[in-house]
């Protein structure tokens, strides 16, 4: 009776993860000529998933790794849902984060697109980050990412000028060849060993009758893949041409989290089934990281646009994350960890941040901004603190993830990938003050060829002030998330170091979901 009370709970717990979004989307669909009621719904909708995603890590760290099978299937033949910390950790992001962005929505996106499908669509994207993140399946992975495919891609298109459907058009495109890549890469995995239950190839891979030489191939099709999905050098090139082109609240939340569902996958796929033959492929992802943080940080620097800057720092930060999986130690994936769940919200704060600046002065350009630190100096606080961060400067969040990847890295005495890294982080303060001094401490340039040498701006209308205090809001609550994750980064250091722990403990992961 206890073991069918536990049971049921685990299920319930990995459900509502899935469901929460599933029927707050569908609900949406009824009110589609009421967008206030669709705002209603999809907030109440992420602050249940807020709720449930808090309550599946909490309890995933005192019960450890849990599984259900949908159907009542047995693995490894039904549908596997399984959570460890690193999946919940992921999807308790993700779900801030979302409610962050329908916060910042209410007045930060227009009424055409917000009638047009965005909450729905969102909550479609929370549901397929929460199925990445909790499948233990091969091929629902897949499926899941096709829904993060499709969503990503009405996002980016909603409103339909040139810009979004060209910047669409390269995301889908690039991502569909991705797509099949993955494909040819299941479809190795199942001819090969007849399963695509993660935890049952995990066990097979291992066994010494095994001939690997296939599944190596399959994971350098993965590692192709993925890597695709989560803009590694040399395949990034469609990030910064399509991020950038959406508004602020979509580009935040999918430049904010979806690479980093990307990284997710990674890191599950070559820790679980594609851990043989390492000595052959960590050299391969150890060099991608390196590239990948000197590309992004020299692209970003070489950038004159508030969110290209922005966009080819998510490049730059994601070698740091491959950068643990390269090191593959238990510290080194810690720090991997740790900077992902840093890098999401830090990444997303900063977009959300040169939206607002673009709401009060009309533009991302740096040359067209200034003056913005005397007539908005808590947002120049605000960009400041989260800047830090992102840079890695003591004792910000950042500082914490570079410090475990930096120590891990020494510690295996890879000391070049150490020595790129550090030497990436003095580029990202250059970028960052780059921004602080153009849109922040700058004057205005004049306008029209006319002088201007004051700071003063046209009177704001009591609508505008408004809605520029509620996308505060989202802006000022990831603030204080950032600042409490840097200033008590024990905690999440702590949770970080087990999930990692988790991770290289296999037979673990394979007892617990095949386990009748």
């Amino acid at each position: 009776m206890k073991r069918l009370k536990s049971q049921n709970l685990n299920k319930l717990l990995l459900i509502l993860p899935l469901l929460l979004p599933l029927y707050g989307a569908i609900l949406c669909l009824f009110f589609w000529f009421r967008p206030r009621a669709q705002k209603i719904v999809s907030l109440l909708a992420q602050l249940g998933l807020v709720s449930a995603s808090l309550y599946l890590l909490l309890h995933v760290n005192s019960a450890g790794i849990i599984k259900t099978q949908i159907g009542s299937w047995p693995a490894p033949f039904g549908i596997t849902l399984v959570a460890d910390l690193f999946s919940c950790l992921m999807v308790l992001s993700s779900s801030i984060i979302g409610l962050a962005l329908i916060v910042y929505s209410l007045q930060g996106l227009d009424g055409a697109r917000q009638r047009f499908g965005y909450y729905p669509l969102v909550l479609l994207l929370q549901l397929g980050i929460g199925g990445a993140c909790l499948t233990g399946d091969l091929f629902n992975l897949f499926v899941w990412f096709e829904l993060l495919l499709i969503c990503c891609f009405v996002l980016i298109s909603l409103g339909g000028t040139k810009a979004q459907l060209e910047g669409a058009i390269k995301y889908v495109t690039i991502n569909i060849i991705a797509s099949s890549i993955l494909l040819m890469g299941i479809g190795v995995v199942y001819g090969t060993l007849g399963s695509l239950n993660m935890a049952e190839l995990a066990s097979l891979v291992r066994m010494p009758e095994t001939d690997t030489s296939l599944v190596s191939m399959a994971g350098m099709f993965f590692l192709l893949a993925f890597g695709i999905k989560s803009a590694v050098f040399p395949l990034f090139f469609w990030l910064p041409a399509s991020y950038h082109t959406p508004p602020i609240a979509i580009s935040a939340f999918i430049g904010g989290l979806i690479t980093k569902v990307g990284v997710y996958a990674l890191v599950r796929t070559f820790t679980l089934i594609f851990a043989i033959n390492l000595e052959l492929s960590l050299p391969l992802i150890m060099l991608i990281a390196g590239f990948t943080m000197v590309i992004g940080v020299l692209g970003a620097a070489a950038q004159k646009d508030f969110r290209k800057i922005l966009s080819f720092h998510i490049v730059s930060q994601i070698g740091y994350m491959v950068m643990g999986l390269a090191i593959y130690t238990p510290l080194a994936l810690a720090g991997s960890i740790f900077f992902i769940i840093h890098n999401i919200l830090v990444k997303t704060n900063l977009f959300l941040i040169s939206g607002v600046v673009a709401q009060r002065h009309g533009s991302f350009g740096l040359k067209k901004l200034g003056g913005v630190y005397l007539l908005q100096p808590v947002l120049a606080l605000l960009f400041v603190l989260s800047a830090f961060s992102l840079a890695g400067i003591p004792p910000f969040s950042g500082f914490w993830g570079k410090f475990m990847l930096a120590k891990a890295g020494f510690d295996a005495q890879d000391y070049t990938i150490v020595a790129t890294s550090l030497a990436v982080s003095l580029f990202t303060i250059f970028s960052m003050t780059k921004i602080w001094n153009e849109v922040f401490w700058k004057k205005k340039p004049a306008e029209a060829g006319v002088e201007n040498t004051t700071h003063e701006m046209e009177p704001e209308s009591a609508a505008a002030r408004t809605t520029r205090r509620l996308m505060y809001v989202p802006v000022i609550f990831l603030t204080l998330l950032i600042l409490y994750i840097g200033l008590y980064a024990e905690q999440l250091i702590s949770l970080s170091g087990r999930a990692a722990e988790q991770l290289l403990n296999h037979e673990l992961y394979i007892h617990v979901v095949l386990s009748k």
